[in-house]
């Protein structure tokens, strides 16, 4: 009988947690232990039945450890990746991989070196519709994208941020914290990123961040995008607040992504498929919608899954150390876009 994989848990706040859960209801894999310099989370941790650690150095000379994810504040991603990878363990790092991409460089050829993996955690990617929405765009039922429109809007409450103060801080705005996840979803259903031009607006509740943001994505193969986000407005257009991953959002039924082709276009995440179906395509003539099938699974669930089949060497990284340094590219371009007013060539 195989052993299972122990993973530890570094950063046991909201997404620590979460992905504690996730990996109790994954066959093969268990909690080693959870990794918390905070008194108070530690107890909840130990309350819950885990081995705990104060430090991540502690809890890797232990040993008996067979994977990491780092759920930890963006600023300490390198460091604490770059501890795991010296010690010869993989790691699965929250998204995003770095708050620099200069740092995230240095890591992921340290990694590459080391042949340590590393893998990024854009959960999305393991959702079953992302993976039926790329198979609808590559078998070319939509055509040649042409253009992409997603929605990022959602009011997080003062309480979100009183909670973990680092929220307020610079690098943890909704552009890093939340678009992250969109940007990308984008890239994996519509190539790389090669230009961007960007908007931003400081925090109206005060902190460094930014808290409604835009940018005009020139994709490399020639399509267009367009993408907005806010912690500040009250709407439904989010994948939080779409997608049904996560229970505590309530579900709005409405879609946030909008991809348009030569053939066709694709919502998500309803995934209905839109086309001239009497013929080509023609405004004159009736456009209708087809809703497509997928299985419904939990993606946090899949991504510990997947992290055990690459600890196994039964996989590769769905989304690598690389693939989270490219997203981070276009996030820091946005960023940068934003300050300057400049467009930026990746």
């Amino acid at each position: 009988m195989t052993s299972p994989i122990a993973l530890t848990v570094a950063g046991y706040g909201l997404v620590g947690r979460r992905h504690a859960a996730a990996i109790s209801q994954v066959p093969g894999v268990e909690v080693q232990s959870v990794v918390d310099p905070d008194p108070a989370a530690r107890a909840q941790a130990a309350a819950e039945g885990h081995a705990i650690h104060e430090t991540l150095e502690a809890c890797l000379a232990g040993g008996g450890v067979d994977g990491v994810i780092l759920a930890t504040p963006n600023a300490l991603h390198v460091e604490q990746a770059s501890l795991c990878v010296e010690a010869g363990c993989p790691v699965l790092i929250e998204k995003p991989i770095a708050t620099r991409s200069a740092e995230a460089e240095g890591l992921v050829a340290l990694a590459a070196a080391r042949g340590v993996p590393i893998l990024v955690g854009h959960h999305r990617r393991h959702n079953p519709l992302i993976h039926r929405a790329r198979e609808i765009i590559e078998r070319g039922d939509i055509g040649e994208i042409r253009a992409v429109q997603a929605t990022c809007w959602f009011y997080k409450p003062d309480a979100y941020f009183d909670q973990a103060p680092w929220r307020r801080q610079a690098g943890a705005g909704p552009v890093s914290v939340n678009l992250v996840h969109d940007v990308d979803l984008l890239r994996y259903l519509c190539g790389d990123v090669a230009t961007v031009r960007a908007v931003a607006r400081p925090a109206v509740r005060g902190g460094e961040n930014e808290d409604v943001a835009g940018a005009l994505l020139e994709f490399r193969t020639g399509a267009i995008g367009t993408i907005t986000v806010s912690d500040s407005i009250a709407a439904p257009w989010s994948w939080e607040m779409t997608s049904g991953e996560y229970p505590i959002y309530p579900r709005s039924g409405e879609s946030c992504y909008l991809i348009g082709g030569s053939r066709g276009s694709l919502s998500l995440p309803d995934l209905r498929v839109w086309t001239h179906a009497d013929g080509p395509p023609d405004w004159w003539t009736p456009i209708s919608a087809r809703a497509e099938i997928r299985d419904a699974t939990d993606p946090l669930m899949n991504q510990i899954a997947h992290f055990a089949d690459v600890i196994r060497g039964h996989a590769r990284p769905l989304v690598s150390g690389e693939e989270g340094l490219r997203t981070l590219k276009v996030i820091e371009a946005i960023q940068r876009s934003a300050v300057s007013g400049a467009s930026i060539d990746l």
